[in-house]
């Protein structure tokens, strides 16, 4: 049987803070986050935008590029850590503003970043297993990547979703769930707790442990695929909190190999994969996947049957390595999305509405926001401890 991802779909805020600006605005050189971070904007979401927007926004995308009925999906998952209530999922909120049927299991998964992989990893099961009977899964990531104003993690932060069709017979991307690379470890490096909405980071130790989960998953990832190197890939993509860090992973997995010149396959592997990240920011769970739609979006090569290896890292922690088979005409498909219009798109922040967006954000969740409801999924706000959203107008 082959599975894998057959559609996506992207959602990013319809406004971004540019971090040049935001660098002069802290006292610090530009070149510290442009080229240090390797991120150059940073999407912000307004208040009527948040991780179920976002979500039911690259659902949309996703459904009609695979010209899929929404009574065509039997799974429904989010993988987030930006979720917007304690019980109730983002997925079922995404499944009332697209009118997914009844017969449908609807839920969400959380590990930090790794969430949408597990929810994936999980759809893949479910095909192969035989309970999808002949229907589809529909697996986004969505989450608002925040920390606090004027913090160390603030150049780090941005918005975004990534909906996967996963399916039978896919047209993008091949995948096999049964020779995937797996890590785990209990380590405190990145964490929220229930009472803040900001998040915190052991900076320095995070990195170490997104390091040593990358060593343990590709090393199992070699051992069930016996004398694969990492040659045998066209492309890698990698979980993008920041651009930089897929340097430090590609120079880790290569170290791995005694490469001697770990560094000079980067431009070839990776580059294409961080396009579109450094345009958005971090966008959590979706990170992985917004490299792995910027590599099919952007690559100048043709990766028609060719390799990809794709790693995922959730902080907590969890990792897992897998590689995908880039299906004929993947590419193409990909690019018709127009997704560098939808990038163009938005607007750009002066500081001091960036500023007072985050500041606003602090009272979204208990008065209702002002909201247009004419150009998309939109919250509305809070009544009677009830989040209300309103989707696209007819």
């Amino acid at each position: 049987m082959h599975v894998g991802i057959d559609a996506l779909g992207v959602a990013v805020p319809s406004s971004y803070i540019d971090l040049e600006v935001l660098a002069k605005a802290r006292g610090v050189d530009p070149q510290k986050y442009l080229n240090g971070l390797g991120t150059s904007r940073m999407g912000v979401a307004p208040l009527d935008e948040d991780t179920v927007t976002l979500a039911a926004r690259a659902a949309s995308m996703a459904l009609k590029s695979a010209q899929v009925a929404p009574d065509e999906i039997g799974l429904l998952v989010v993988g987030t850590e930006t979720a917007v209530d304690h019980s109730k999922p983002v997925s079922s909120f995404v499944q009332g503003l697209l009118g997914i049927g009844t017969r449908c299991r609807v839920f969400e998964t959380k590990h930090a970043c790794y969430g949408g992989t597990a929810a994936l990893m999980m759809a893949l099961d479910w095909i192969r297993a035989g309970s999808a009977r002949g229907r589809k899964a529909l697996i986004v990531c969505s989450d608002i990547a925040r920390y606090g104003l004027g913090t160390a993690g603030e150049p780090t932060q941005g918005a975004g979703a990534v909906a996967l069709v996963v399916s039978e017979n896919p047209r993008l991307l091949e995948l096999d769930p049964s020779r995937t690379g797996q890590y785990a470890s209990d380590v405190h490096d990145f964490w929220r707790p229930l009472y803040s909405k900001d998040a915190f980071v052991d900076g320095h130790y995070s990195v170490q442990c997104y390091l040593d989960a990358i060593a343990g998953a590709y090393r199992h990832f070699k051992e069930l695929e016996p004398g694969v190197t990492a040659n045998d890939f066209a492309a890698l993509a990698y979980h993008v909190p920041y651009g930089k860090m897929a340097k430090k992973a590609h120079r880790q997995l290569r170290e791995l190999e005694q490469d001697p010149a770990p560094d000079a396959s980067f431009e070839a592997q990776v580059a294409a994969s961080l396009v579109l990240p450094a345009q958005v920011g971090n966008i959590y769970t979706g990170s992985l996947y917004l490299a792995l739609t910027s590599l099919l979006a952007t690559s100048a090569r043709v990766l028609d049957g060719q390799r990809v290896g794709l790693f995922s890292y959730g902080s907590g922690s969890c990792a897992e390595f897998f590689a995908g088979t880039v299906v004929p005409g993947a590419q193409a498909r990909v690019q018709a999305l127009g997704l560098g219009a939808l990038l163009d798109a938005r607007r750009a922040l002066s500081i001091d509405e960036y500023e007072a967006v985050m500041r606003a954000r602090e009272a979204a969740d208990v008065k209702p926001v002002e909201a247009n409801a004419a150009d998309g999924f939109r919250f509305l706000g809070v009544e009677s401890h009830k989040r209300t959203y309103v989707g696209p107008r007819a």
